[in-house]
């Protein structure tokens, strides 16, 4: 093919695809099918001229929509904030963003030798890396027998429906607080949410919760560091599926840049970026995150204001209180006016111990005094606590953490029988066992691989109470060294065998 001149001058003026389009371009060299400089080119000309390369970057991904979103996603997000003014041009760079986050997984058909190397990874998040891998991939495919690389992307442009941009130009012009709201009613408003658990709240138990009647759910506290700079960590530490929505990703640590690089990588499959404000561990202090940021304002400011104007989906905070509930409040405003979209609010302080009363009068003083979504954290054992607890706060949802360790399916309305409190006359047995739960997580943990050393913190926290009763089968388990599924499901068969339930209750006449 021959390089004739810019293919970029043609696409600006392509009118609807109606146009013919000539191979013009001198990003081949006598028909080279180098396609990394295709992109590599597009974001050149994307950033001298947004509208335009926006539009053909569109075109193309919507076409090819799989891998080149990686490496797209990161040069348009490293200088959209400083090259894009408000208007028009940041509708389009928005919509772009969110149409290609909503791709499904299928193979992608193309009319040209590309087909049988292209196909959509969809929600295969493990892979994601600011490295070009995209680039690498399409720069190995053989060029056409017929013509150059230009030919195949030219054709796949020129083939594609043409798209204008429907982003709700409006919401852009929104105050804060009502973005926060657009945004909270879009999910339909959860009230039942899996709050965030260090080696707990991780997907299979997720989707087990969800099952049982949560609405959302966060992921462990993970480490932005690690995060933005490990492959082999954010593989290990972070999986996600389809269903596993409305997700809170929960992110700890203290440099703005480092949290902003390691938020890019999952604002593509969550609907909060949410920062860790509230960790009371040992591990907090010395790393100098979490509650412990609570010295530091200025510093929080900073990290929040950084990912509410970097990041394309709203930023949440989940805190703890101060020992003055003034200076609780003055933290919660603080945080809405950098930006914040939703507070989470543990109602203990960052020295409170686990088994002191959560203070939902503090929580309450919060959501009144802020404009934005307040989620209550803290006293939620069973579907009587949710109902009271939305009455006294006024919150907008609450959330569950070592209830739920202990009871996944509580907030599907079945309670453990410490919580039966009216007796056998308000309750019966909701035909449904810690050992049912057991079955299922693990069936969950084998279509979602997790460390061993999570699996057996769950499976043991639901058969706590058949263990106390049967300390041999639980002796025989803790010294279990080469564990396996079908050892688990047999220790439940186990128990079983002695006769001994331990089944979950439901209100009477509930439905």
């Amino acid at each position: 093919m021959e390089a004739k001149s810019d293919l970029w001058d043609e696409i600006r003026t392509w009118n609807g695809g109606s146009a013919s389009i000539e191979a013009k371009s001198d990003l081949w060299s006598g028909g080279s099918a180098s396609k990394s400089d295709l992109w590599t080119k597009a974001t050149l000309q994307w950033r001298e001229n947004r509208t335009c390369g926006m539009e053909a970057a569109l075109e193309c991904v919507k076409t090819l929509k799989s891998d080149l979103w990686d490496e797209i996603r990161f040069h348009v997000k490293m200088e959209r904030r400083s090259h894009i003014e408000k208007g028009s041009e940041e509708c389009e760079g928005s919509f772009f963003l969110i149409h290609v986050q909503n791709r499904k997984e299928e193979t992608l058909v193309l009319p040209s030798p590309m087909t049988s190397t292209i196909s959509l990874s969809g929600f295969k998040i493990h892979n994601h890396s600011r490295t070009p891998y995209a680039l690498r991939r399409l720069s190995t495919v053989s060029p056409p027998c017929h013509g150059g690389g230009a030919d195949v992307l030219l054709t796949a442009i020129r083939s594609a429906p043409r798209y204008t941009c429907n982003y709700p130009t409006e919401d852009r012009y929104l105050r804060s607080e009502e973005r926060a709201w657009a945004h909270w009613n879009k999910l339909n408003q959860p009230k039942l949410i899996v709050a965030p658990m260090y080696d707990g709240s991780e997907l299979p138990f997720r989707m087990l919760c969800r099952k049982y009647g949560a609405q959302a759910a966060y992921t462990p506290m993970l480490h932005s560091r690690s995060f933005a700079e490990s492959k082999k960590f954010r593989s290990r530490e972070f999986t996600t599926c389809e269903e596993d929505r409305p997700l809170f990703v929960q992110f700890c640590g203290n440099d703005p840049d480092i949290l902003l690089e390691a938020a890019y990588r999952v604002e593509s499959f969550c609907d909060y970026v949410d920062i860790n404000l509230g960790c009371p561990q040992r591990i907090a202090r010395s790393g100098n995150y979490g509650a412990f940021l609570m010295d530091d304002l200025p510093l929080v400011k900073s990290l929040v204001e950084k990912l509410a104007t970097n990041l394309t989906v709203p930023v949440s905070c989940k805190i703890r209180l101060f020992p003055e509930l003034q200076d609780t409040i003055n933290y919660a405003k603080l945080l809405e006016d950098s930006g914040c979209s939703l507070i989470a609010v543990h109602g203990r302080t960052r020295d409170g111990r686990t088994r002191e009363r959560a203070n939902w009068d503090a929580i309450k003083s919060v959501k009144n005094a802020v404009k934005i979504p307040v989620l209550a954290n803290g006293n939620i054992r069973h579907m009587d606590d949710v109902q009271s607890c939305l009455t006294t706060t006024g919150v907008e949802g609450v959330m569950s953490a070592e209830a739920l360790l202990d009871n996944p399916a509580l907030f599907g309305g079945f309670r453990s029988g410490e919580w039966v409190l009216d007796g056998e006359h308000g309750f019966e047995d909701g035909n449904l066992d810690r050992g049912d739960l057991v079955f299922e997580y693990l069936k969950l943990c084998e279509k979602y691989p997790v460390r061993w050393n999570i699996i057996i913190s769950h499976v043991y926290g639901m058969l706590k109470k058949w263990f106390e009763t049967h300390p041999d089968i639980r002796d025989d388990f803790n010294v279990k060294r080469n564990l396996s599924f079908e050892y688990l499901y047999s220790v439940v068969d186990r128990l079983r065998a002695r006769g001994v339930r331990f089944p979950l209750y439901v209100k009477k006449n509930r439905h």
